[in-house]
């Protein structure tokens, strides 16, 4: 079978050079050196990468560990029946540090008094108390733009967008709770845990 032929098309305008097009083009033509308002706006700066990273791997972590701490972490340890630092340096066979930023303990604060146990446990003398300089207190915010700017941080947490939100960010390695101790993930000298490889 042959192809059906086409018929001719009516009523189709052809597109038509408006005087509004013209006056655009000859602006274009006779000042090229014009200012473009939208190029100006890009940033120039390219993006810092950390001089920490070889590729992937973060070659500023190494023993002791500095882990930042979030709320329901601490909250899962305590329902878990789980030490923080004798957890983690059984996780990780290393000395641990936990680190507890100002914008945790104010999250800790606000729920009140049902959680006085975690933050009795997070005002702890052995946790490392790590100030905040910015607006407001929301913790997840705080921690990704920490971990962003320092690389030398594993990242504990069981929340699941604030993981999904630090593995955007290459090396820095995430610690959570499964079957009733801790695991770790991105993280390549840790090959116990039983965590997934990512």
């Amino acid at each position: 079978m042959g192809k059906a032929k086409k018929g001719p098309r009516f009523a189709v305008m052809k597109n038509l050079i408006t005087r509004k097009t013209i006056k655009h083009h000859k602006e274009e033509v006779l000042n090229p050196a014009k200012k473009n308002p939208q190029k100006e706006n890009l940033p120039r700066n390219v993006p810092y990468v950390s001089s920490a990273l070889f590729f992937k791997y973060n070659s500023a972590l190494g023993p002791p560990y500095r882990v930042l701490v979030d709320t329901n972490f601490i909250n899962f340890s305590i329902q878990n029946k789980l030490d923080l630092e004798k957890g983690m340096m059984d996780c990780l066979y290393a000395k641990c540090t936990p680190c507890v930023t100002d914008c945790v303990m104010a999250e800790l604060e606000k729920l009140g008094q049902k959680y006085r146990v975690a933050l009795r446990i997070a005002k702890d003398p052995r946790f490392d108390r790590l100030p905040c300089t910015h607006k407001g207190t929301y913790a997840d915010d705080c921690i990704v733009d920490r971990v962003t700017q320092h690389k030398c941080y594993i990242v504990a947490t069981c929340d699941r967008d604030l993981k999904r939100r630090i593995r955007k960010i290459p090396g820095v390695p995430i610690m959570y709770i499964t079957q009733h101790k801790y695991s770790i993930e991105r993280l390549p000298e840790a090959t116990i845990g039983g965590a997934p490889r990512f």
